[in-house]
């Protein structure tokens, strides 16, 4: 196989073949798609919704710590504000403002005019949003940038506590003015948490888990009586016999079996009826024909007496041909698994033994479940035609995929190509090609097709260009040997 056509053939090559596993693959989409979606769709959301509470309850933070510094002494102040403080927020109080100039957006204002409301000595509120709650916090490579609020601060005002935030995004910043002049002052760098992957991916592997399993039972509760259905189709093409299926699965496959069953049975009787009717007319016409004969040996006239006898015994080999033929069909043999290289050297022994030349090639040992008594009289006549119309026949056995391809070659005077199909018909006969003589009666071809194709197979002639014919059988392998 070349580069190319692996190429060509990559997407059916990496799609499944089985319905089972399309179900699962494609469910195993559906919720990596579904999931990937709600995480892209409601991260977002999930990060404004927990900065918006960080931010309202660092505000009532802060409001709370101013009201309780108006009421603390001095000396308690900076250590209450210290324990009030985290590693996202630090509160302290200074000379200087963290934020210089009150807030100018309409968001900014809300806020500082609900913190004033709360405040009951009418201080001076000052609330810089450094982030938006779309494109999230603006980051800042150092406390000397430009847009840093840290920036106003006097490095002697600077809590110690202040250096863990001041080299992290800046999200928030509030000053309350006290009583006194000072202000309070509330920095933040508040980050929701990251995003938990591995949780996620538990949970997606689980979901995905649970419902393989679930799948994977209720496909295979379907495809279970399809895989008998189909089997069983398959044994039924090749004339083998067998008991009727159970229906189970769904309602839709059980219907389906009910039909097989019932189409198989109709088929039965079909065939079985019109064998028995072809044996009881073949059976009858023995007694008039041998009527006939007699009657035919008292006619004075020899070269009319002649003709009469040889036309009543075409008839009567004709008759027995056909009750032949029919006793055939109406028998039923068990199919087995069977080496087709022993049955062609069997039949090329056979020829060989009378003096015909006869070769036989395969490719390797071919096993294939067959009625071996059937296959073998199939052969039987492909290879006896061949050696009686051009004295020598070759056998050419391969495997061809999931088939077997059988091709008995002959060097013979061949037949015209409108006639190829012609010859499989039943008493047919070719007597620009083939004498009456030597031709039998027309029934060796009909039987050889009606073999073929009981077990599944084909057959077709073709000319070949150098001369003869070949006939080229195609028989299934069955399951994997």
């Amino acid at each position: 196989m070349t580069f190319g056509s692996l190429l060509r053939r990559a997407p059916s090559l990496l799609w499944p073949g089985t319905l089972a596993s399309q179900l699962i693959v494609l469910l195993l989409l559906a919720i990596v798609v579904a999931q990937a979606l709600s995480i892209w769709i409601f991260a977002d959301e999930r990060r404004i919704a927990l900065v918006a509470a960080a931010r309202d309850n660092l505000l009532s933070r802060s409001v709370s710590l101013a009201e309780l510094m108006e009421d603390t002494p001095p000396a308690l102040q900076d250590r209450i504000l210290e324990a009030s403080s985290s590693r996202f927020a630090v509160f302290w109080l200074g000379k200087t403002p963290l934020a210089p100039e009150p807030g100018a957006s309409r968001f900014e204002q809300r806020l500082q005019d609900y913190m004033k409301r709360d405040l009951d000595h009418g201080q001076i509120v000052h609330v810089n949003i450094h982030a938006d709650e779309k494109r999230g916090p603006r980051r800042l490579e150092a406390p000397e940038d430009d847009n840093a609020s840290w920036r106003s601060v006097p490095p002697g005002e600077r809590p110690q506590n202040l250096r863990r935030i001041m080299k992290k995004p800046e999200d928030l910043s509030v000053s309350i003015q006290m009583t006194d002049g000072r202000w309070l002052n509330t920095a933040t760098s508040y980050r929701p948490p990251a995003g938990a992957f591995i949780p996620l991916l538990v949970q997606l592997g689980l979901t995905a888990l649970m419902s393989v399993v679930i799948i994977g039972l209720a496909v295979r509760r379907v495809t279970r009586p399809l895989k008998e259905l189909a089997a069983s189709a398959e044994k039924f093409g090749r004339g083998e016999q067998q008991e009727p299926l159970t229906p189970s699965g769904p309602r839709e496959v059980r219907a389906l079996t009910s039909a097989f069953n019932d189409m198989r049975d109709r088929l039965t009787r079909f065939v079985r009826d019109r064998t028995r009717m072809l044996a009881a007319i073949s059976h009858d016409l023995r007694t008039p024909i041998t009527s006939l004969r007699l009657r035919a040996e008292f006619i004075d006239d020899d070269e009319n007496r002649e003709k009469v006898i040889e036309t009543l015994d075409e008839m009567a080999a004709m008759t027995e041909a056909a009750l032949r033929f029919a006793r055939d069909e109406a028998h039923t043999e068990t199919a087995e698994n069977a080496d087709l290289g022993a049955i062609l050297e069997a039949l090329a022994g056979d020829q060989q033994d009378f003096g015909k030349d006869c070769t036989v090639e395969t490719d390797g040992r071919i096993v294939l479940p067959c009625r071996p008594v059937a296959l073998k009289r199939a052969f039987r006549n492909l290879i006896e035609n061949g050696i009686r119309y051009a004295n020598a026949v070759s056998v050419l056995a391969a495997r061809e995929g999931r088939e077997a391809v059988i091709r008995i070659r002959d060097s013979g005077p061949g037949i015209p190509e409108d006639r190829l199909k012609d010859v499989f018909e039943p008493f047919v006969r070719l007597e620009e090609s083939r004498s009456e003589e030597t031709g039998g009666i027309g029934l060796g071809l009909a039987i050889t097709r009606s073999i073929i194709h009981g077990h599944g197979g084909s057959i077709a002639l073709n000319n070949r260009p150098e001369g003869g014919l070949e006939a080229e059988v195609r028989l299934p392998l069955g399951e994997d040997r």
